[in-house]
């Protein structure tokens, strides 16, 4: 079975969820690597602090993951929106207890950007687990630490966004396994249907 996607209402439930638990600013920006840049959970807790800090302080518009950091076993780059690079700031802000994140030294860089109470990084098995314990404690069915992506590729697509882009997005060569990760929804095909 697929993970399903979720709506605005569902994922706003989970965030309240999520803002109710101790490490809340961690849980948060992890749920929301996948559904507001498409990242799958093994891209997510493979990124170093490093990947979305610039020397500058400010959080990188794109991140640049090596092969190792990636799935396909391809280097590839992910953008993040504005609202996504907020919550980064916010949770890096919080994590180190400062404003300025000039601060952070060059050995922090290094570290895992997700960490584990244990301050270790998460390995892809363990995000996994986590992200499906978030939902499932929230009272979301049927997801998955797959629902983010899936989310955010059908959204963009309900907004149409070119098949292209949404490939290029999702670090797919191939349009067939993109489109596998599209719901079409009532509402989307009510829209289409009065374009005309």
């Amino acid at each position: 079975m697929s993970a399903r996607t979720l709506n605005e209402k569902e994922l706003n439930l989970l965030l309240l969820f999520i803002n109710t638990r101790k490490y809340a600013y961690r849980d948060r920006a992890m749920v929301l690597m996948t559904y507001y840049a498409g990242t799958r959970i093994c891209e997510t807790v493979a990124m170093t602090v490093g990947n979305v800090l610039d020397t500058s302080g400010t959080i990188k518009q794109e991140v640049r993951l090596s092969a190792e950091q990636t799935k396909g076993k391809y280097a590839r780059t992910v953008t993040l929106s504005d609202k996504l690079r907020k919550e980064l700031l916010v949770y890096l802000q919080t994590r180190y207890c400062i404003k300025d994140l000039t601060a952070i030294t060059s050995k922090e860089l290094n570290k895992p950007l997700f960490f584990t109470q244990k301050q270790a990084g998460f390995s892809a098995n363990t995000g996994a687990y986590h992200i499906n314990m978030l939902y499932r404690a929230a009272g979301l069915t049927g997801c998955s630490s797959h629902s983010g992506r899936r989310s955010f590729l059908s959204s963009l697509s309900s907004k149409s966004v070119p098949l292209k882009v949404l490939m290029q997005l999702a670090n797919h060569r191939q349009a067939q396994t993109t489109m596998s990760y599209i719901d079409i929804t009532a509402d989307m095909k009510y829209a289409a249907v009065n374009l005309l």
